[in-house]
């Protein structure tokens, strides 16, 4: 009986360092092969990618215990090979990259469903913030360096008249078609988390000698 209570509570003790090693791993980008894109529709279509981004991806990848997502997007940094519909698009007819400089988005839930894997959260675009879910289909290997690798691609429709974005503008009124396709594409690594480093002993206070 002793021997029980004594197995039931190393077990009990290592669950939470076993949950917190599942948790800390960090998703660092290859930029090289990642894109945060999407494509829209005037008389033709037109695809396009922002350039400039930073993610903070957390979480276990096998299990998705307590994965975090969160990216952020330099809405300046928007290219569609062409310079002067770039520029259109900054101005306040479309994203007005002065008063809106970032896109971000932030995870609420992250979980499974079949091979996919489903990230629920907040898109807090052009002043408007709405909920949505986008599904990934997920992929594991080995790079040419033969280091772990993981893929996710993913995409989701939705309607730019949602976040005003063209929604003022009487070129988009004209041409461009409500429904646009962002096109997602993360590859990248894990890694453990660096344990934080204590801080240094403070050294003893030096005892002054009275004067004689």
């Amino acid at each position: 009986m002793r021997r029980a209570t004594l197995i039931l509570a190393t077990l009990l003790l290592m669950a939470p360092a076993a949950a917190l090693t599942a948790a800390d791993k960090t998703f660092t980008p290859d930029t090289i092969h990642s894109r945060i894109g999407f494509s829209a529709k005037t008389l033709f279509k037109v695809e396009g990618n922002f350039g400039k981004y930073s993610t903070d991806i957390s979480g276990d990848p096998d299990s998705l215990e307590n994965a975090k997502v969160r990216v952020e997007i330099d809405v300046a940094s928007i290219n569609t090979e062409n310079k002067s519909r770039d520029t259109h698009l900054k101005t306040p007819d479309f994203f007005d990259a002065a008063k809106y400089p970032k896109i971000v988005f932030t995870s609420s839930k992250v979980w499974k469903q079949g091979g996919q894997v489903m990230v629920q959260g907040t898109l807090d675009m052009h002043g408007v913030k709405k909920d949505l879910t986008i599904p990934f289909d997920p992929t594991f290997g080995k790079n040419g360096a033969g280091n772990d690798t993981w893929s996710y691609e993913g995409s989701l429709k939705m309607d730019r008249n949602d976040f005003g974005i063209g929604s003022g503008s009487i070129a988009a009124k004209i041409g461009l078609k409500d429904t646009v396709e962002l096109n997602l594409q993360l590859v990248g690594f894990f890694h453990e988390k660096e344990a934080a480093k204590p801080a240094p002993a403070k050294a003893p206070a030096k005892k002054h000698k009275k004067a004689a």
